[in-house]
């Protein structure tokens, strides 16, 4: 009888424990991050950034979809060390709300990492993520309008011919409609490919990649594929995604013999990290649009080692750390290149608009821009074919020219300079060069002739706020530099 109620005495205190775990989890409550009504003047104004302070880490932006008047996006955050949905929405994808961030592990029963946003054959939106714990992909379905409540997530366990578990990596899936059946990318290295008709029952197609797969195309068929995003875009497929060896990254192809190839290959940033994780959405008018997750502390600390450079921004009291990028109009013409272009409904932030015409700037010399200072603007600049060796524009800097933030390029470069990184690229013969600029506090976004687009960052004095205008052995022709003040998109 005494080792019968020790025994009984155990079970209770096991199971007393695995409650108070469970009490625990239930700590992990829908919470509603807001805006401070005061950030520090250092923050960001128009850039969509996570607030804090409660989330100690925040990451990836997930589920972008548009439903019923509304742009939503899904981002990773952390409270309570477990890894959740943040949830913004907004109109115009320019001013932003949070909503309670339900997507919890208490709710779920695991923990959230990447995937993205679908609708249904009944056009009902639905999420593919990593169920982080889980050891499996998993797919939720929107219970209400808004978007706040989800159903309980099923697994993605794809099945091979004989009805056995398939052997794959449950990692950063994607799901998408093609020819009436779901289709579903288990990413990671090696990615490999399923195909539903109901997104319960998973037929397991073995690799993503075409046997076929391009030798000369840059990438090795090996390479980490990560945060998956495949979508139509013209006459193509395309895949953004990232490794976490080179950063963002994009492919351009076609599916044959029921497997994706690639015949194009790009980069999307310089520094690994400055533009990680894209993630994308269909408009209503049919634009593509994208963003991604823009982080100084992993750019400054884990990847280029520059944290010397950055000590402001590596303090959340002083830098947000989780910042969207700017959404960009992705499209595809039809000679098959790339245009990036800021969203055009950025433009109804601006104020106080500014203009100069008509500039030259003489061989080895500087041009002050008059009443173009500001640490919150976007700036566009109108260059005549530029024949000089070296000509740019300095942004934060002195105001007798001193120190800033340079953007550079220079007769027959095939790189645009933007601070200390050179993405590719090259003017045609006798080709204007038209820079879009978008300065948000220590946060520098420049889009090229809707051909090139980059982020940077730039540790700057809030005292040195001035433009100005250079050009190195050869004179500079400006046709015109518009400058506007940026207003808060909170």
């Amino acid at each position: 009888m005494k080792k019968i109620y020790i025994t009984a005495l155990i079970i209770i205190l096991i199971a007393s424990v695995c409650n108070a775990q469970t009490r625990t989890d239930k700590i992990v409550v829908p919470q509603t991050p807001e805006w401070p009504a005061n950030p520090p003047k250092s923050w960001t104004t128009y850039h969509l950034a996570h607030p804090g302070p409660w989330s100690k880490l925040t990451a990836d932006p997930n589920c972008a979809i548009f439903y019923k008047g509304r742009y939503h996006l899904f981002y990773i955050c952390q409270i309570k060390r477990k890894h959740c949905f943040a949830h913004v929405s907004s109109t115009d994808m320019v001013h932003w709300k949070w909503h309670p961030t339900t997507l919890v592990p208490h709710k779920t029963g695991h923990q959230m990492f990447s995937g993205t946003a679908f609708f249904t054959k009944d056009g009902k939106p639905a999420i593919i993520y990593h169920g982080l714990g889980s050891g499996r992909n998993q797919i939720a379905f929107a219970l209400d309008d808004n978007l706040d409540e989800w159903s309980k997530p099923i697994a993605v366990e794809p099945k091979t011919a004989d009805g056995k578990l398939a052997k794959m990596k449950h990692w950063d899936p994607d799901c998408w409609l093609m020819n009436d059946s779901y289709y579903s990318i288990g990413g990671g290295k090696a990615p490999t490919l399923a195909k539903s008709k109901d997104l319960k029952e998973w037929e397991f197609l073995g690799d993503f990649w075409h046997s076929d797969f391009p030798a000369d195309l840059g990438v090795s068929k090996n390479e980490d594929l990560s945060c998956a995003n495949l979508f139509r875009i013209g006459n193509k497929w395309m895949l953004a995604c990232i490794s976490h060896a080179l950063g963002g990254r994009y492919y351009l192809g076609d599916f044959k013999d029921g497997k994706f190839l690639p015949d194009h290959h790009a980069v999307l940033n310089w520094a690994r990290w400055d533009y990680f994780a894209p993630e994308s959405l269909l408009t209503p008018d049919g634009r593509r649009v994208m963003w991604a997750w823009c982080t100084p502390r992993r750019h400054a600390v884990q990847k280029t080692k520059r944290a010397k450079n950055f000590p402001s921004l590596l303090a959340h009291e002083q830098f947000p750390q989780y910042i969207q990028s700017l959404p960009r109009e992705l499209s595809l013409p039809e000679d098959g290149n790339l245009r990036i272009m800021p969203l055009r409904e950025l433009q109804s932030l601006r104020t106080n608009p500014r203009e100069e015409q008509n500039i030259t700037v003489k061989s080895d010399t500087e041009y002050a821009l008059k009443n173009m200072a500001g640490d919150t603007m976007e700036l566009e600049l109108v260059i005549k074919a530029p024949t000089a060796n070296e000509f740019g524009i300095k942004l934060l800097c002195a105001e007798d020219g001193s120190g800033g933030f340079a953007i550079s390029s220079g007769k027959d470069r095939k790189v645009l300079n933007v601070g200390y990184i050179n993405p590719p690229f090259e003017l045609e013969e006798g080709e204007d060069l038209t820079l879009r600029i978008f300065i948000d506090k220590s946060m520098i976004e420049v889009f090229a002739n809707d051909r090139q687009a980059a982020v940077a960052w730039h540790e700057y004095d809030p005292k040195d706020l001035h433009v100005s205008l250079f050009s190195k052995g050869g004179d500079l022709n400006v046709k015109s530099v518009s400058a506007w003040q940026m207003k808060s998109c909170y």
